[in-house]
């Protein structure tokens, strides 16, 4: 009878045994899994210009109200092709055959060749498109920055290459106006052109870029449906004539902004980083 008790005793201890490393392994597989669906940290290597602060007079609105900026941290240029690859490979669930439709609509990086490699004939070094309003925040947040705010990104298109604001240099609004007419300028590489007066490149040569905000100046639950009330828009847009190139370049702008939805991938729209000031 002994016998049989300690023999029971030695299986039983054996079971309990297996039974815990057996629950332990599958706690850390779970913990990996979750681990690997957070998103990983990456370091691109990009300058980081200091944006003095101050009033601007936005677009949009049927005041002339003043809108002040507090200082903040831009991106020098956008993201490029090599950067956002670096990111999808850190990052899959990212990457265009994992990314779910929520979050992407079915042209997410729609020319790359497949979900490691880049469009073919394309520059690493141009800023990369087709990219979604969530990507392009789960890439900012990634990096440890975030979207600009759409007053932060247009009060620093206020300025040229020698001012702060050159609104009111006829020259330099005709000259947006060209630029967005140009085709395939997003296929160029970033900082080929001269920066402007806060050292920042590319702010309309290139592409179109996502804000954090991009339909802040609409009514809207949710950034997903697009629903708004374009009044605002349309109430400035009555101000803009043939003749006032600059109300133009920026009702493009705000016209276009108004168009997306946060899951649309676009040919020629892609982002910047920026960051607060500590």
């Amino acid at each position: 009878m002994y016998a049989i008790l300690k023999t029971v005793l030695y299986f039983s201890g054996f079971f309990f045994i297996l039974q815990s490393c057996t629950e332990t392994a599958a706690e850390n597989t779970s913990k990996e899994v979750i681990t690997q669906t957070e998103d990983v940290k990456i370091n691109p290597d990009v300058k980081m210009v200091t944006i003095k602060g101050g009033k601007y007079q936005p677009f949009y609105g049927s005041d002339s109200a003043l809108v002040e900026v507090q200082d903040f941290l831009l991106d020098e240029r956008p993201v490029t092709n090599q950067e956002f690859l670096d990111f999808v490979k850190k990052n899959p669930k990212w990457k265009r055959s994992n990314v779910k439709a929520i979050f992407a609509d079915e042209t997410y990086l729609r020319d790359w060749q497949n979900d490691e490699t880049l469009p073919k004939n394309a520059d690493p070094d141009a800023p990369v498109t087709f990219v979604s309003w969530f990507a392009a925040k789960a890439y900012a947040k990634s990096a440890g920055k975030r979207l600009p705010t759409m007053d932060e990104w247009e009060y620093v298109a206020m300025a040229d290459e020698e001012t702060a604001n050159a609104r009111n240099k006829p020259n330099y609004s005709a000259h947006l106006i060209n630029l967005y007419n140009e085709k395939f300028r997003e296929r160029n590489k970033v900082k080929i052109s001269k920066p402007n007066y806060w050292g920042v490149y590319n702010m309309f040569d290139l592409v179109w870029e996502w804000t954090d905000d991009f339909n802040s100046i609409m009514t809207t639950s949710d950034s997903r449906t697009g629903e708004y009330d374009d009044k605002g828009l349309f109430c400035a847009s009555a101000a803009t004539s043939a003749t006032d190139v600059l109300n133009y370049a920026s009702f493009m702008r705000y016209a276009f902004r108004s168009s997306l939805k946060a899951n649309y991938t676009v040919e020629n729209l892609g982002f910047r980083c920026a960051k607060n000031l500590q």
